[in-house]
């Protein structure tokens, strides 16, 4: 029997499992196809799953394995105790704010258990940071560790915030039945679910505004990658066992769950299948490649430093990683050598690549196995079957097979607004569309090839850096900087990282301004290298800094670069 197109395989999957049943629906004003269904809301998802899957194993974090029956119980309880405690209800906004542990993913699923409003914030702020991401969510109440809890503190009064400690997470078993169980707020699937900030092009991060139901068709379109593989004849994405049965997913988590890939991809997306998680408290390549054997882990996910890493360790302990099915990778683009290099050294395991935005949570275009071998430089495909993708001009003209244009993308994935942020919202959503702000291209098959980007942002190792606030901090530090120019400059680990171009007073110390920096801008963003003008930087015909000039300029040597101890 000939295999299937995808488009066919699309339509047997969907005509023959409910599970991935189509149907339109008007979501803020637009007509979009839905999953119907998909549970209702994140609490719906962990109630399916914690019934399927009870006793199976849902997590391992240092030598604390759960499983998801014990799991759930955890969260019916902390959310009790929010709901009771402290009178959290639909709507509020509770922040989280500490790295990856069990604790943060009970605390985000009682929060969205109540109907009310996670507010993710990166962990790695420096004190301003976080009360920026305070005073704009307007979130009153945090759950956080010591370190966080410090950086909090000196604000905490002025914004009337109450902080719980991790460690009250996780309450000692009720004597109470009715802690067991589920809330009961009535949660519809467009109600918001979560505040995720993300760097773009502009200032502050923006805060991104998910639905349950934007993020629920994220976790059900990659769900649907399975099946469609199997229909058209293609390989799966999990390795098999000596006995050629799929192993289960087993997830190692490299990622912050502050993070749209760490809490959806690696976490969330688990729930959906049984599948089981180990959080790796900090990355480390040896460590990470002695729990992928011990726990039969079936897929990896990190930034393509991570990949060359874990490579490097496997060669470095003589294991062939046996049990992974994928080696992914996101946040940057992969060198080519490196997919070559990861299907050559784990025959296997699938190297595969996607894009994704917060603002899409995380859904967009993949690509694995034979066809990201064959061309490394691609995005890869649109995920299917929700999903609407378009590449148009500055008219906004849909452009012709291999001509360059901006990408965007339809679906009910697509978040619901930027947090106070109206004209920002407007400027990015249009009838539907997500206006990503990368320039690509694709071929005549749908091929995708993102080639550069319309915004201001640097992508150091998955982490966007807005140049702009880069910039805002080099003045604020320092009255001698009379311009400055932010921009990305190539790094072998990280794909990029930040430097900076200044026109200053001759006396400027850039060494103590980098210093003077750490107090205000989390370590990421530090510029690595410096360079000083002599005059004013250079303009374009309209006046306007000509930071592509000034970029090329530095590095190619024709700027003096000054040297800073490295942070």
């Amino acid at each position: 029997m000939p295999l299937l197109t995808e488009g066919e395989a699309i339509q047997q999957v969907i005509a023959r499992d409910p599970l991935f049943h189509v149907e339109e629906r008007v979501i803020r004003g637009e007509q979009l196809p839905v999953f119907v269904n998909a549970p209702d809301s994140l609490r719906g998802l962990l109630m399916l799953s914690a019934d399927r899957y009870a006793d199976s194993e849902l997590m391992l974090y240092r030598d604390e394995r759960i499983t998801y029956g014990a799991f759930a119980e955890r969260v019916w309880r902390f959310a009790h105790q929010l709901e009771l405690d402290y009178q959290v209800g639909p709507g509020d906004r509770v922040a989280v704010a500490m790295p990856n542990n069990p604790e943060y993913l009970i605390a985000v699923l009682a929060i969205a258990s109540l109907g009310a409003v996670v507010v993710y914030l990166n962990a790695w702020w420096t004190t301003p940071e976080l009360e920026y991401g305070f005073e704009d969510s307007g979130a009153q109440l945090a759950i956080v560790d010591d370190d966080r809890a410090q950086r909090i503190v000196p604000f905490s009064t002025a914004l009337a915030i109450t902080l719980i400690k991790k460690e009250a997470v996780s309450p000692p078993e009720s004597a109470s039945p009715s802690r067991e169980i589920p809330p009961s707020q009535n949660i519809q699937p467009d109600d918001d679910y979560a505040i995720m900030y993300t760097s773009g092009s502009t200032g502050h991060p923006k805060g991104v505004v998910l639905t349950h139901r934007s993020t629920l068709t994220a976790l059900w379109s990659w769900l649907m990658i399975g099946p469609l593989l199997e229909a058209t004849g293609q390989q799966p994405l999990t390795a098999l066992d000596s006995a050629g049965a799929p192993l289960p997913l087993t997830n190692l988590v490299t990622v912050p769950f502050f993070h749209i890939s760490g809490i959806n991809a690696c976490f969330l997306l688990n729930l959906c299948v049984g599948g089981k998680v180990i959080i790796l408290p900090k990355w480390n390549a040896d460590e990470a490649v002695a729990l992928i054997d011990r726990e039969q882990v079936t897929r990896f996910w990190g930034v393509p430093t991570m990949s060359a890493e874990l490579s490097a360790a496997a060669d470095k302990a003589g294991s062939t990683l046996s049990t992974l099915g994928t080696i992914d990778a996101g946040g940057a683009k992969r060198p080519p050598s490196q997919v070559k290099d990861i299907a050559d050294q784990f025959s296997q395991a699938q190297p595969a690549t996607g894009f994704g935005m917060t603002e899409t949570n995380g859904l967009g275009i993949r690509m694995a196995g034979d066809e990201y071998i064959a061309q490394p430089g691609a995005a890869g495909r649109l995920t299917p079957p929700v999903q609407a993708m378009q590449i148009v001009d500055e008219d906004g003209s849909p452009v012709t097979p291999g001509n360059v244009g901006e990408l965007q993308l339809k679906s009910a994935a697509n978040m619901r607004c930027y947090l106070n942020q109206p004209e920002a919202t407007a400027a990015s959503l249009c009838q539907g569309w997500l206006k990503t702000g990368d320039l690509a291209y694709a071929d005549e098959s749908g091929l995708v090839f993102i080639v550069g980007r319309k915004k201001d942002i640097v992508i150091r190792g998955g982490e966007n850096i807005a140049c702009t606030e880069v910039e805002a901090a080099l003045h604020q530090v320092s009255s001698g900087i009379r311009e400055a120019s932010v921009f990305s400059i190539p790094d072998e680990r990280l794909g990029e990282t930040v430097g900076a171009a200044l026109y200053a007073e001759p006396t400027i110390d850039v060494a103590m301004l980098n210093s003077e920096l750490k107090m205000i801008l989390a370590k990421f963003k530090l510029p690595e290298r410096y360079w000083i003008y002599p005059a004013r930087l250079p303009r374009g015909a309209t006046e306007k800094i000509d930071k592509r000039q000034i970029r090329n300029s530095c590095l190619a040597g024709e700027v003096p670069e000054i040297d800073i101890p490295r942070h």
